[in-house]
């Protein structure tokens, strides 16, 4: 009998071979998460050392952010073409290698130079781990794996505190970045171990390939592998377009215009927060340690938010998700900008740390289900980079916004907007409801007509 790879993955559903699938990509996006967010842990010390102004010590941690958006905007292109596998081990050889030196950097522009270099690396990576993970998860629980596998991303951001605390008292800031550039072993493992997608074979052509994976993964969930023929999988009907070009085209652009503005707005919220945050907290009293410490809290709670936004995400359906996820980020802005004594601060900290990212992750789903295989990462990735656009600017309008002397509370109620905008967005772009479905009945939807059991 002939199957869709999505009726396979949902037969054979949860087995050691998808969490170990899950295990691979996570691992590559803590390293990712660590390279990106160890600048936060490092900026004010940076930042004294070169004389720099506010706008300047925003600008550090958004530098990587530029490599995010065009490396992500290539490595879209470069999966959907050379496959995720490649992609992802070529991401970590590319963000390790160029953090290494930054240990030797001497200047403000030498520093950019190599955080926008790394930048290109960890753009690769998170989109196509999102789409790995998409492609691997049974329907079911897809909008876990896709939603949690940014936890692994967080955890690197906490990983970045706690070493910044140990390391940068007693050795200065660059080891760091030395530390940073290790991950580029784990390349080895990821090329020895990780599968190819079989999605990405099969819209390839190259159907053996897949049936090779897919009796490995049988053999994980049963113990033992069918016969499987080639000719057994099916292939939805070829789309009209691909590439950028098919993300703009009739099915699609109403849905891209939407993932792109609320993932924008997210990432405003986010990469804005978490930026600056060390440092404001420690302009506002707060000794050093202290700053440190609130943020890695932030931080870890972000890491348990990522897997509620998966959790509700499969209970409550996409568009609902999302839509409640930023009322609760408008909230905790509110609180995190009228905090006051300690406890009160690291109270708000926690909840924003968790809420912003709840926002955030919750539209991760939605962006790897809405796309066809064949451009499915392309999407991921280009989403992702208009999105960090706005990351890009928000640490340095977050400066520009604290030249006015708002001070911290006005700085924090900046965030309110993108939050807003988040939350009416989905009502007027989301058509589609993509909880529980397959990859190809999700095709389907778009092109108006339901793929046959003949493939078309």
């Amino acid at each position: 009998m002939k199957k869709y790879v999505s009726e396979v993955v949902d037969e054979l559903g949860m087995s050691r071979f998808v969490w170990k699938v899950y295990l691979l990509v996570g691992l590559a996006m803590i390293f990712d998460g660590f390279d990106y967010m160890i600048v936060s842990y490092t900026m004010p010390q940076i930042s004294k050392e070169w004389a720099l102004t506010k706008v300047q010590t925003g600008s550090l941690a958004s530098w990587s952010l530029l490599g995010l958006i065009f490396g992500g905007m290539v490595a879209g292109i470069l999966s959907d073409r050379i496959g995720r596998k490649r992609t992802l081990i070529l991401s970590c050889v590319l963000y390790s290698l160029f953090t290494i030196p930054i240990f030797f950097a001497q200047s403000y522009e030498m520093f950019a130079i190599f955080r926008v270099l790394s930048g290109f690396g960890l753009g690769a990576c998170i989109p196509v781990s999102a789409t790995i993970n998409s492609e691997f998860a049974p329907s079911k629980y897809r909008g876990f794996f896709i939603a949690s596998s940014f936890s692994w991303l967080v955890a690197g951001w906490v990983m970045a505190g706690l070493v910044a605390m140990a390391v940068v008292p007693h050795w200065g800031w660059r080891y760091c970045y030395l530390i940073g550039g290790l991950p580029i072993l784990y390349a080895l493992i990821l090329a020895a171990l990780l599968p190819e997608s079989p999605h990405w074979l099969v819209s390839k052509g190259r159907n053996a390939e897949a049936v090779g994976v897919i009796r490995a993964m049988e053999r994980a969930a049963r113990g033992s592998a069918r016969e499987w023929s080639p000719e057994g999988l099916l292939v939805p009907p070829p789309p009209k377009s691909v590439g950028v070009a098919a993300l703009f085209s009739r099915e699609y652009r109403l849905a891209t215009v939407g993932l792109w503005i609320m993932y924008f707005m997210g990432c405003v919220i986010i990469y804005g927060v978490t930026a600056w945050m060390p440092t404001l907290l420690y302009e506002k009293g707060l000794s050093l340690t202290k700053s440190y410490g609130f943020a890695i809290m932030q931080n870890a709670a972000s890491i348990v938010a990522n897997g509620v936004a998966g959790l509700t995400s499969d209970k409550m359906g996409r568009k609902k998700n999302i839509i409640f996820s930023f009322i609760v980020c408008t909230l905790a802005v509110v609180l995190m900008a009228n905090a006051a004594g300690t406890l009160g601060i690291l109270a708000a900290c926690i909840f924003l740390g968790f809420a912003s990212n709840l926002a955030l992750t919750s539209v991760q789903p939605l962006i790897a289900e809405t796309y066809r295989t064949e451009f499915r990462n392309t999407g991921v990735a280009w989403t992702h980079a208009f999105g960090r656009i706005g990351g890009f600017l928000a640490p340095i309008m977050a400066g520009y916004v604290q030249q006015l002397g708002i001070g911290f509370t006005g700085t924090m109620l900046w965030f309110i907007m993108p939050s807003l905008i988040g939350a009416v967005a989905p009502v007027f772009f989301v058509r589609y409801e993509t909880r529980g479905k397959s990859l190809e009945s999700i095709i389907g939807e778009f092109s108006g007509k339901a793929p046959d059991a003949s493939g078309h």
